[in-house]
């Protein structure tokens, strides 16, 4: 602690949460042992050499590192197969081709979380006009709200089932800019069953910032289709760019004709020199997950003992690397969010102050000092300046670097005080 200035008061504190954590602690620590040990397996089955990092231009033909790596992706997710590539702008993008690959002209969609999150709703239709969102094409998209509690409402979703056909349930598994909770296993295997019961609907999962968190993978819970982010778990930090689809075969085939174009699909894409930080992203992923983990849980247990809300509680369950904090006031979010960023590995000179970020009703602050621009693997914080004051934080390379960052913004609102 020499390095940085920290009260007297917080260093107190920070040691009692320290103490606090070591259950949780020893929980990741199992958690991510069991992950790694299965990412290292899969890589050994894959025979990943050298001649896997090869660059390929123009078309990409015959890339066998690009083809080694779905590979590698499908059996770490457990999947039928997937596709992985850098070529994916953002999660957001990468969900769009998942839901553009297997959806057609007429479909019914049922999403089951509630309202999706801010940047799939030009996807679906929810806001724009004319922008070829699946609306413009006659996809139609029903909403199960969630219950009052921020739980998943089974019942609500069964008799919604039975109302029409639907041809997929879109599930997003994180908060968002909610106060939600994150799904668990047991939550996503309950709405698979719940679905299958009465429908033979595609269940397709948003899994951003849950990889590596819990010891079951969505298909091993029955999910057909899901995606994610390179620039969150799975490029553990040195993905540069990226995202990728996994599930049921035939429906990882039919995204691959939108990623690219009908009848090409995986077989073209250069990958121009991506493959190696991909394929070490990969492996570092589940470390870096449960680094991103610990900071989460040190991040509630230090709040909590400043006597503010958090969620998810010290506790409680963890199925993503988010945690919330209530600060109850503006002050306190954008004083958090200026310490945090002052204990940035990139960036720490910057001083973040709100802004009217375009999309969202209210002023938005963010803090980040990352290596890749927009990672959220690596220590971040945002948060609209409106009620409850909550702030987002997620990622942290290491434990260590990442305990200094939320310390530092803990130090910036005790001064407020």
């Amino acid at each position: 602690m020499s390095f940085f200035k920290l009260s007297d008061e917080l260093s107190a504190m920070s040691e009692k949460a320290l103490l606090k954590c070591k259950e949780k602690f020893d929980e990741i620590d199992a958690l991510t042992e069991y992950n790694q040990q299965k990412v290292l397996k899969s890589f050994i089955n894959q025979g990943v050499g050298e001649a896997h990092f090869t660059s390929s231009t123009g078309y990409g033909y015959g890339d066998r590192g690009r083809e080694v790596l779905d590979e590698l992706t499908a059996e770490i997710f457990d999947a039928e197969d997937a596709i992985i590539r850098h070529s994916f702008a953002s999660g957001t993008h990468t969900l769009c081709v998942m839901l553009f690959g297997v959806l057609r002209p007429g479909d019914n969609v049922l999403c089951v979380t509630g309202t999706p999150y801010d940047t799939i709703h030009s996807v679906i239709g929810l806001s724009g006009e004319g922008m070829g969102s699946l609306k413009d094409f006659g996809v139609t998209f029903d909403i199960v709200d969630l219950l009052p509690d921020g739980t998943v409402d089974y019942e609500s979703i069964d008799a919604e089932i039975g109302k029409k056909e639907y041809k997929a349930v879109y599930v997003q598994r994180s908060r968002g800019y909610s106060l939600r909770p994150t799904l668990l296993s047991s939550d996503i295997r309950k709405i698979v069953q719940t679905v299958k019961a009465k429908s033979n609907a595609i269940v397709m999962l948003d899994n951003c910032y849950g990889e590596f968190t819990e010891y079951e993978t969505p298909s091993a819970l029955g999910v057909d289709l899901f995606a994610g982010s390179l620039i969150k778990n799975p490029g553990g930090g040195l993905a540069k760019c990226g995202g990728y689809i996994a599930g049921k075969k035939e429906l990882v085939e039919l995204c691959s004709y939108r990623m690219t174009t009908p009848g090409v699909g995986r077989e073209v894409g250069a990958t121009l020199g991506n493959n190696r930080d991909i394929f070490m992203g990969l492996f570092n992923a589940p470390h870096v997950t449960g680094e991103a983990l610990k900071v989460a849980v040190f991040t509630a247990a230090l709040f909590e003992e400043m006597g503010y809300e958090v969620s998810p509680k010290l506790s409680e369950k963890r199925a993503d690397i988010i945690q919330s904090i209530k600060l109850s006031n503006r002050e306190n979010l954008i004083a958090f969010c200026q310490g945090l960023q002052s204990g940035s590995v990139i960036d720490s000179f910057v001083v973040p102050e709100p802004w009217a970020m375009p999309g969202y009703d209210s002023d938005v602050i963010m803090a980040a000092g990352a290596f890749t621009n927009g990672s959220s693997i690596e220590l971040s914080a945002d948060a609209p300046l409106r009620e409850p004051y909550a702030v987002w934080l997620q990622g942290g390379l290491n434990f260590h670097s990442g305990k200094i960052g939320v310390l530092l913004g803990a130090q910036r609102v005790l001064d407020v005080k």
